[in-house]
């Protein structure tokens, strides 16, 4: 399988490229490092992505930043980084990548715990994140030619411990279980399905 990894050289996007590479091409994608440097915060730059790869059989996006801090400080500025970013970073990479992708080929976006869990000053992280799910779910049953999308969800990992004051009384998930969803979403035949790793 042809597989491109948005964020494959983060936290979470070296261990997916670790589950992955060996018995498929990978094409590792990043904004600061990678085989194409990409800002998918950028229509434009999504689509030259695409243009330079052409057809492929599986997505992955560990990407996408967002605003914390505060709500009583939170600016309209400050929640559109999140909606530009994690949201239409990821929608995007399927509103431009449909027109690319093989028949019976996947998505696999990546939302996140708060979207369920709230924690404070993630504000709008929770909001984005319940809104990629919401994506692939509202996605999976109009995408054409078998092509299936998922989430996965996960709660602070074990690999970011500066992240672990924001969670208390979390337990950290260990870096195999996240990265085993996402081996699941790309290798597996569901579609529409949010895998929660908390």
């Amino acid at each position: 399988m042809k597989i491109i990894i948005i964020g494959a050289t983060g936290t979470i996007g070296k261990h997916v490229v670790n589950t992955l590479q060996g018995q498929h091409e990978i094409i590792k994608v990043g904004s600061k490092s990678g085989d194409i440097l990409v800002d998918i915060g950028s229509v434009d730059a999504i689509k030259k992505m695409f243009e330079t790869i052409g057809s492929f059989d599986a997505l992955v996006s560990v990407a996408g930043t967002g605003h914390v801090g505060p709500l009583h400080t939170m600016t309209d500025v400050d929640f559109r980084k999140t909606v530009d970013s994690k949201l239409m970073g990821q929608v995007n990479l399927v509103l431009i990548g449909q027109h690319y992708i093989n028949p019976s080929g996947s998505f696999t976006l990546t939302s996140g715990s708060l979207a369920h869990e709230p924690v404070l000053q993630t504000a709008s992280l929770s909001s984005i994140n319940a809104a990629v799910d919401g994506f692939i779910r509202g996605a999976a049953i109009e995408l054409k030619n078998a092509v299936r999308i998922n989430s996965v969800s996960p709660t602070v990992v074990e690999e970011s411990p500066d992240y672990f004051p924001f969670f208390p009384g979390t337990i950290p998930v260990s870096m195999e279980a996240v990265a085993a969803a996402y081996n699941k979403s790309v290798l597996g035949a569901q579609t529409g399905q949010v895998y929660k790793i908390w």
